[in-house]
């Protein structure tokens, strides 16, 4: 880094299951590009109740939450912003003189490339995943105007609650309901480092009968998922590119500075890398 960090320096980080390198090249490339005095650094725990608890003591200025903790550090936090109180998952803790308030970015992020990819709202889809990023993507799905969709989940108590909160139909599996133009995957399914990274979220069938895949994982860029959709020329919508959009907003949060487009793709290429 050109800048020299020093005892005022504020230091930002992330905590997740499985952590990744995209945030922090993000955040410190837009530090750096302007000139501000942060620093960003991804960590995993086993403990998050004492890891929250040092985002506070230490003065954290903000904390990007993860996989599998977005729901877990709720109580954890003192105040909730709507768009986390709305869908009962945080991935955002800003600290304010030790008062942590927390917000949901990733609805944000869904909602922008649903958009910005003009994904049709008559067509009808999948979302398989039931936890804190299905949430969002499921809310970002019902306010965008789709009617018709399927919460694909092995918890049924979840997959029905999620259901149920947007008007949606739980199901265990897509055996036997019409193939889905829209397949989302919310689930871990396909992430570095895990007991699942080279699976398909979804069967060879259900992919080649879907027109649009949105893959929620953003590491490796390219999943099992990304890479058989692309293979069949389907419009694919990455993990990548949630992560960037959402990234940003964060970043607006913990500064209070918003870059100015042409330096958000420079940040955004420079973390794929």
């Amino acid at each position: 880094m050109s800048k020299n960090l020093n005892k005022d320096t504020k230091v930002c980080m992330s905590l997740a299951a499985r952590p990744g390198n995209f945030g922090t090249r993000f955040h410190n490339y837009l530090y750096d590009a302007l000139d501000l005095d942060y620093l960003y650094k991804a960590f995993t725990t086993s403990d998050l109740a004492a890891a929250i608890g040092g985002v506070r003591a230490l003065g954290i200025r903000g904390c990007a939450i993860s996989m599998p903790f977005k729901e877990a550090c709720i109580p954890m936090v003192d105040e909730l912003d709507a768009s986390a109180k709305a869908i009962n998952s945080v991935n955002t803790i800003v600290n304010t003189d030790g008062y942590l308030k927390a917000w949901n970015t990733d609805y944000i992020a869904i909602a922008t490339l649903l958009k910005q990819y003009q994904v049709p709202t008559e067509m009808s889809f999948a979302l398989r995943g039931s936890g804190g990023m299905a949430k969002a993507v499921a809310c970002a799905l019902k306010d965008a105007g789709f009617k018709h969709g399927y919460i694909i989940a092995k918890n049924e108590t979840t997959g029905r609650q999620l259901a149920e909160l947007c008007g949606f139909e739980w199901r265990l599996s897509l055996e036997g309901v019409p193939a889905p133009g829209l397949l989302i995957n919310a689930t871990p399914v396909g992430m570095s480092g895990g007991v699942d990274a080279d699976k398909l979220s979804f069967s060879a069938e259900e992919i080649a009968a879907a027109s649009v895949i949105f893959e929620v994982v953003a590491l490796p860029e390219q999943t099992p998922l990304v890479a058989s959709a692309r293979s069949q020329h389907k419009t694919v919508i990455t993990g990548a590119e949630v992560f960037a959009i959402q990234a940003v907003e964060q970043f607006v949060l913990y500064t209070g500075i918003r870059p100015d487009d042409a330096l958000f793709q420079q940040a955004a290429a420079y973390s794929r890398q």
